[in-house]
């Protein structure tokens, strides 16, 4: 929450832009709209983001004895004008709709409800879209910042997954942030963004995108690959399993070589032993599974869990391509 706080009062951009280390009486009167009584209060703040690793502290150029705020590696992908920023993501997450089930988890462990946010709003999360579409525009939002950083990375590590393809199939894939950049780079490929009607509806494709209305637990559009991109821990096994088999069912219904399903997803590793960036990470990712659980009854699967997935599917073989060390 101190970083929302920091988000939301601009801190990250206006120390960015001021191009050199900023002392906290710099930062205090660039701050829009401060309460002069909490001005005090703003050191608070940055002393547990310094400590967060989202800040960090710097000599001034011209004052050995005085230090000012920087920006980190962590708190650069959340600048504005960064083309891969992920803020969207964090309010997506920080949203108190989104926040307020947590406080409901432990009572959610002794009632008969499938998620602790039915608990909470006594319905589920899509349903709950249907009343608040700003909400459901704010997690679209978050959904399509978190697909650029993502997409890129991935093409750029797994080109080969495309080579060959005449045509693919995003299922689940929201807005196109996904579909777009796979397009942009594969201007040969037919890409069709397959999701919900009121998702898709008034999207504008191109040459060789598409957007195309379903349910992904009916029959969707067949292709020469399916890309199932974050679109499975929303799901328990048994929603996953109808999916999987779904997805079986389209690169097969054709007699053609070469047909696969592509899945860019999370595969949890918490019984390695790994170094210290390892090991954030797979903090984050059990960060996720908890959200899955709070929000859709989805979680994140260990590789163990993928593959009896896949073997339920019908799938003979998969393989994993690690792209975030």
């Amino acid at each position: 929450m101190s970083l929302k706080c920091a988000l939301d009062l601009g801190i990250l951009d206006i120390i960015q832009n001021h191009g050199k280390p900023m002392t906290i009486t710099e930062l205090v009167v660039a701050l829009p709209m401060l309460n002069p009584t909490k001005a005090c209060d703003i050191y608070r703040i940055m002393r547990i983001l310094v400590h967060s690793g989202i800040f960090a502290r710097q000599k001034l150029y011209n004052d050995a004895q005085e230090e000012g705020y920087v920006l980190t590696n962590s708190s650069r992908i959340l600048l504005k004008d960064n083309p891969f920023c992920i803020t969207p993501t964090l309010n997506a997450t920080m949203d108190p709709v989104i926040t307020k089930p947590w406080s409901f988890l432990s009572t959610w462990f002794q009632n008969d409800d499938h998620t602790p946010f039915a608990t909470t709003y006594e319905e589920t999360l899509w349903d709950y879209f249907a009343h608040d579409p700003q909400l459901q525009d704010l997690i679209n939002d978050g959904l399509a910042s978190d697909s650029q950083l993502v997409t890129n990375v991935f093409i750029d590590k797994c080109k080969e997954a495309f080579e060959g393809l005449i045509s693919l199939v995003d299922v689940g894939g929201g807005t196109g942030t996904t579909a777009k950049a796979i397009a942009d780079t594969f201007p040969d490929m037919v890409s069709t963004v397959f999701d919900l009607p009121n998702i898709v509806a008034g999207l504008q494709g191109s040459k060789n995108l598409k957007y195309v209305g379903g349910n992904m637990f009916e029959a969707f559009p067949t292709g020469d690959a399916i890309l199932l991109k974050k679109a499975l821990h929303d799901w328990d096994d048994e929603g996953c399993l109808k999916i999987l088999k779904r997805c079986k069912e389209a690169v097969s219904s054709q007699d053609k070589v070469g047909r696969k399903l592509i899945i860019i997803d999370m595969v949890v590793r918490e019984n390695e032993k790994v170094n210290d960036e390892a090991s954030t990470l797979t903090k984050t990712q059990l960060f996720f599974d908890m959200l899955m659980l709070v929000l859709v009854a989805g979680k994140e699967r260990q590789q163990e869990e993928w593959a009896k997935l896949f073997s339920a599917a019908g799938f003979r073989s998969y393989k994993i391509t690690p792209i975030v060390s």
